[in-house]
């Protein structure tokens, strides 16, 4: 029985092992955005990111993570789990698209850099509900959305 159990929690801390220094696991715990292209998929990116209106002052960190330290890397875990599991079993929809609880975090981000500007803009408009900052910039972090999954809309 001890045998048995040494023998598959070894099996388990090996593939671990392997898995996490083949994945490069600790760059992700950098801010550097070229961690983002680890993973292929996220190259279009990456490049349209270069290209972007934010590429001097944010990283992917600063607009796809929480600021605190502990939401900043609660989401990096999070995430890290849903993208290893999904390029694991290659179960994911291309293009990438945002999911509903990055897509706050990335609202929120951009409000707190830009929300005095946001609160002034909407003061004007009488509208009381909240729209989404990319509906209307949707290039910002990216650049132009060609590239990214097929023709603009």
């Amino acid at each position: 029985m001890f045998v048995t159990l040494a023998v598959l929690v070894g099996a388990g801390l090996g593939i671990g092992s392997y898995t996490f220094v083949y994945a490069e696991g600790l760059s992700y715990m950098s801010s550097d955005p070229k961690v983002c292209v680890n993973c292929h998929i996220m190259q279009p990116q990456y490049d349209s990111w270069q290209k972007s209106s934010h590429h001097a002052v944010a990283g992917c960190n600063e607009c796809h993570l929480p600021h605190s330290f502990v939401g900043k890397y609660l989401a990096k875990a999070i995430n890290g789990w849903h993208h290893s599991k999904a390029f694991t079993t290659q179960d994911f929809a291309e293009p990438i698209t945002i999911k509903g609880d990055n897509s706050r975090i990335l609202q929120d981000n951009c409000l707190a850099c830009h929300g005095e500007l946001v609160h002034l803009a909407a003061a004007g408009t009488g509208r009381s509900e909240e729209m989404k900052c990319v509906h209307c910039h949707q290039s910002v972090g990216h650049g132009e959305r060609a590239g990214l999954g097929g023709p603009r809309p």
